[in-house]
């Protein structure tokens, strides 16, 4: 089957096993508190080092921003793999832009076939 074949029925077995990931949304709030320019870079740059030192300690998988979404609220994802929602959650709000109130998190569980995703380093 090839992309082209995608109104065709498919024929590959489901899979048997699932590997578990948190999946962060994260977001701009309705109510997000007004900066200024110098602020916002530093807070960016901030939560960068954030993500960056997520991936270091081996909880952040990947991350990265999102553009050309028809909801611009959403403003990127993260894909830990902690071992439970709380977890995954206590650490995105750790970001130091979420704390200051210019991006809020929804943390879900988001599973793919086991295998199915490898990253560098793990």
């Amino acid at each position: 089957m090839t992309c082209d074949d995608a109104d065709e029925p498919p024929t590959a077995e489901p899979p048997g096993e699932f590997d578990a990931y948190e999946l962060v949304v994260l977001r701009w709030p309705e109510n997000r508190p007004p900066i200024d320019d110098e602020l916002a870079d530093r807070l960016q740059a901030q939560h960068l080092g954030h993500l960056a030192a997520m991936r270091e300690a081996g909880c952040l998988k990947v991350a990265g921003p999102l553009v050309e979404q028809p909801d611009e609220s959403m403003r990127g994802l993260c894909l830990y793999k902690v071992g439970s929602l709380e977890e995954a959650r206590r650490l995105a709000e750790s970001d130091p832009a979420v704390r200051a109130g210019r991006l809020a998190v929804e943390v879900m569980a988001w599973y793919t076939a086991k295998g199915a995703l490898s990253f560098p380093g793990t």
